[in-house]
This record gives C-alpha cells, sequence and structure tokens, in this order.
C-alpha cells in the first residue's frame, strides 16, 4: 500500500514550488529580454530555439549544482563573475541603444551571440547564480529543480511567441521597446558593477 501524504505537506510543497518558481522568474527574466531576442532573430535570421533553451537549463543546472564550488575552484568570487556578467551587459544595452554592434564575426564562422549575451549573462547570469545558492539554503533540492524546469519550459515558450510578438507589434513599437529595454539593460549593468565593486572593495 503506498503511504498517503498529508494534504498540509502537499499545499507546503506546491507553494514552495510557486515562490521558486516566481522568484526565479524574476531573476532569469525571459519576457523582459524579447526585444533583444527579436533583435538577434533580425540579425542572425532563424535562431536554434531549442539549442538556446538546453544551454540556458544547463547552465542553470551546472550553476545549482556546482555554481559557488566551481568558483572556489579556479579562485574566483560570484562577485567578480558578476562583474564580468555586468560587463558584456554594458555592451548589450548600448548596442540597443545606439543601434551599432560590438561583436565582430568571422566569415564562414558560426555567430555565438544567441549564447552570449543571450544566454549568458542576460538568462543565466551571476543573478541566477547567487540567487539559486541562496535558494538552495531554504528550499528542497527538488523543489528547486521542479522551479528551474518551469522556468526552461517558459524560455522556450518566449522565444517561440517572438516572431508572433514582433508582427503584432509593427517595427515602430518594436524600436522604442527595445530602446527602452536597452535603458534597463545599462542600469541593471551599473547595479551590478555598484554591486561588484563595493564586495570587492
Amino acid at each position: 500500500m503506498i503511504p498517503r501524504i498529508p494534504l498540509t505537506k502537499k499545499l507546503k510543497a506546491m507553494n514552495n514550488i510557486i515562490t521558486v518558481s516566481l522568484v526565479l522568474f524574476s531573476v532569469i527574466d525571459s519576457v523582459g529580454t524579447l526585444p533583444y531576442i527579436i533583435q538577434l532573430k533580425k540579425q542572425e535570421g532563424e535562431l536554434k530555439k531549442l539549442k538556446i533553451t538546453l544551454i540556458a537549463g544547463g547552465l542553470m543546472l551546472s550553476f545549482f549544482l556546482f555554481g559557488e564550488g566551481l568558483l572556489k575552484m579556479i579562485g574566483l568570487d560570484v562577485a567578480s563573475f558578476a562583474l564580468a556578467g555586468g560587463a558584456l551587459m554594458f555592451l548589450s544595452a548600448a548596442e540597443m541603444i545606439l543601434g551599432i554592434s560590438f561583436s565582430k564575426e568571422e566569415k564562414g564562422v558560426a555567430s555565438t551571440r544567441s549564447i552570449v549575451p543571450l544566454v549568458f549573462p542576460m538568462l543565466a547570469g551571476a543573478g541566477t547564480l547567487t540567487t539559486l545558492i541562496s535558494l538552495r539554503a531554504v528550499y528542497n533540492e527538488y523543489v528547486i529543480l521542479i522551479g528551474i524546469a518551469i522556468n526552461v519550459a517558459i524560455l522556450y515558450l518566449v522565444l517561440n511567441s517572438a516572431g508572433w510578438i514582433e508582427k503584432k507589434m509593427g517595427s515602430g513599437s518594436l524600436g522604442l521597446v527595445k530602446k527602452v529595454f536597452g535603458i534597463i539593460v545599462l542600469a541593471m549593468a551599473f547595479k551590478i558593477f555598484k554591486t561588484g565593486f563595493d564586495t570587492t572593495f
């Protein structure tokens, strides 16, 4: 006979899953990256949605399982990792606001912009790493893994809906949203710089 789990425990577990999922959703902000995804789609053509989703999910899982220990092993701390991510975000924000490109792709070499800076640091960056480390100290590992899985699924849906949203919004509205999001990303980069410098120095 399979033992029944009390209703209160089920409700608590469900509540924890919702809380963890919402916390990760706010940090990963896959919906907030839509303007950048659409811009990238215009520049690179059709994005490899499943590949992006799997890499982002793999990074989150790696952060969860090995993040802090791996950084310590190679002699880095979370603050230094955050500063590197902040620098990449700064360049991405400048591209979105000014309409320029800092990256130079070699001819015949596949572009990596769907991975850097989209996957790292925008979707799975220092904020995701530190959040997962913090959540691990409070919540059950299985709850966090479910939260990661839910957010990976949301990311895949966002990537698949980018083309539809682009058609509905039109180029004028999209251009405005892109610049506004660029300013938000720039502000996030400066916040990361400030936090990183305060922690390091």
